[in-house]
């Protein structure tokens, strides 16, 4: 069976995030929770946050325990980027992207993970 949570609009770049999601693909729930747990990356607060939201959904939606649980998949895509402007000299402007992700984590009970 699989359990899915997802974050949208999380205000922060895809890059930054996409390491950590690849790190936890494939590993039992509870080594995913330590790694986001101790990653000093930004990304790492907002990873466990979903992580946590989707173990929420096997136990009280799927009633799956949380210990036979495995990350199957996290992905992370580009959300809209808002451009906003800074002035600069002579006049002109440079435009300041601020990107946004979407991060997708699907949790399974089958034995193998992928």
């Amino acid at each position: 069976m699989e359990i899915k949570a997802a974050t949208r609009y999380a205000r922060i770049s895809p890059t930054k995030v996409r390491d950590l999601a690849t790190a936890i693909a494939g590993l039992s729930v509870a080594e995913a929770l330590k790694i986001a747990e101790f990653s000093s990356r930004k990304g790492a607060a907002i990873i466990r946050k979903t992580l946590r939201s989707a173990i929420a959904n096997a136990e009280n939606n799927a009633k799956v325990s949380a210990d036979n649980l495995r990350v199957k998949e996290a992905v992370v895509d580009a959300g809209p980027t808002m451009t906003r402007y800074r002035f600069c000299a002579r006049g002109r402007v440079h435009p300041i992207q601020k990107k946004t992700s979407h991060i997708n984590i699907t949790l399974t009970d089958e034995a193998g993970g992928k």
